[in-house]
């Protein structure tokens, strides 16, 4: 793996036919493929015969397999979205965004961790919602506040939920023939049908994290 790929200079060939591919090129077919069949069916052989070319005529352009999927990240996540007002809004908006973007395309969970190159998008989002966290932490604490946030994004990208239909099902049965044995279950359920209410894990979980940071800040004023 080369740690460098996505910031050294590359030389423009003085010799030699003239590139027929882009790197953009490559990552989006590699995309393709892992959109429709998951990160393990990408190889640099199966993206060249995609495209039309040789795997070895891929290697002008990538080193191996983690660069090809680097570069397939940092394709897929684009860049951070552009924020304004608050720092609630920005970091809201910033891990809504995030989250769009991992659901857009399940396989980037798996390709964003663990070792591999890491290019100037996914540095431009962390450095996107560094720079909206409000004043009075410390620079490990505004590290560790994207770190939760990311991970909270993550945990709810990656959940596999079954249809909806199944769900109301099972609830249906809990209801009708098993009220005694899940009391706490069947209590929420009631309320919900008496009084409303949005089901929203993510928002919430969010809402009560940057409750807690906002805690954190003003015991420092």
């Amino acid at each position: 793996m080369t740690g460098d790929f996505f910031w050294a200079q590359r030389p423009r060939p003085t010799r030699g036919p003239k590139p027929a591919l882009t790197l953009d090129q490559i990552a989006e077919a590699g995309i393709a493929i892992a959109d429709a069949e998951g990160l393990a069916a990408v190889s640099m052989q199966r993206v060249a015969a995609d495209l039309g070319y040789t795997k070895m005529s891929l290697y002008r352009y990538l080193p191996g397999k983690a660069e090809l999927v680097g570069a397939m990240l940092e394709r897929a996540l684009g860049e951070p979205p552009e924020i304004s007002g608050g720092w609630r809004d920005g970091l809201t908006h910033w891990a809504t965004a995030l989250f769009e973007g991992y659901s857009a395309h399940a396989w980037a969970l798996e390709a964003s961790t663990g070792r591999r190159p890491v290019g100037p998008v996914e540095i431009a989002w962390l450095e996107r919602a560094l720079s909206v966290l409000p004043p009075g932490l410390t620079g490990a604490e505004r590290f560790d506040t994207v770190a939760t946030v990311s991970g909270h994004v993550r945990m709810f990208a990656g959940q596999s939920v079954g249809p909806e239909g199944d769900l109301t099902a099972a609830m249906s049965v809990v209801l009708r023939d098993h009220a005694e044995r899940f009391p706490a279950v069947v209590a929420a359920l009631i309320d919900i049908d008496a009084h409303g209410g949005t089901d929203d894990a993510f928002a919430f979980g969010l809402g009560r994290i940057l409750d807690g940071l906002e805690v954190l800040v003003a015991q420092r004023v």
